[in-house]
């Protein structure tokens, strides 16, 4: 398995493992798909896009910048979604401790993932990455005709 940075023509393949999630899943709020342009304008925006590939895209990770203005400037927030039937074999630890080191070098002091409170795999994973339930926002996110929990962790990089 290789670890790299994205480029803007991985934005097809990105699509294809991101978009079940996000039509498929309670993993993500987010209800509309990613199209191929606005990914690849993500992989040019965001501080790091890493990819984590054996002959085939097995996942992704990325962080930007937690929220805007300057006080905010060393606080990130990641995303990560691996492909299905690569769970539970490391990637997804792989691509986590390089984005985190990535954003450590890059000054980052704190990292936040914001989790659905209907993913308790994906909160499980964070805690065994060392991040730290900080917040429960009830009732935050709709999709699917229902409300739903975002649960923040933190971890001090």
């Amino acid at each position: 398995m290789i670890i790299r940075q994205a480029r803007p023509e991985d934005a097809e393949g990105i699509a294809a493992l991101w978009n079940p999630v996000i039509r498929e899943t309670a993993i993500t709020f987010n209800s509309v798909e990613k199209t191929i342009e606005a990914i690849a304008e993500d992989i040019a925006a965001r501080h790091a896009f890493l990819l984590a590939e054996d002959q085939a895209l097995l996942g992704f990770a990325s962080y930007g910048q937690f929220r805007g203005g300057v006080g905010y400037a060393r606080t990130g927030e990641h995303t990560i979604a691996l492909a299905p039937d690569t769970r539970g074999r490391g990637i997804g630890r792989a691509l986590m401790a390089a984005l985190e080191d990535h954003a450590r070098e890059a000054g980052f002091h704190s990292m936040i993932a914001g989790v659905s409170g209907e993913n308790p795999g994906g909160i499980a994973f964070h805690e065994r990455m060392g991040y730290a339930q900080v917040a429960v926002l009830p009732q935050v996110g709709w999709k699917f005709e229902r409300w739903m929990d975002l649960i923040l962790l933190q971890k001090l990089l």
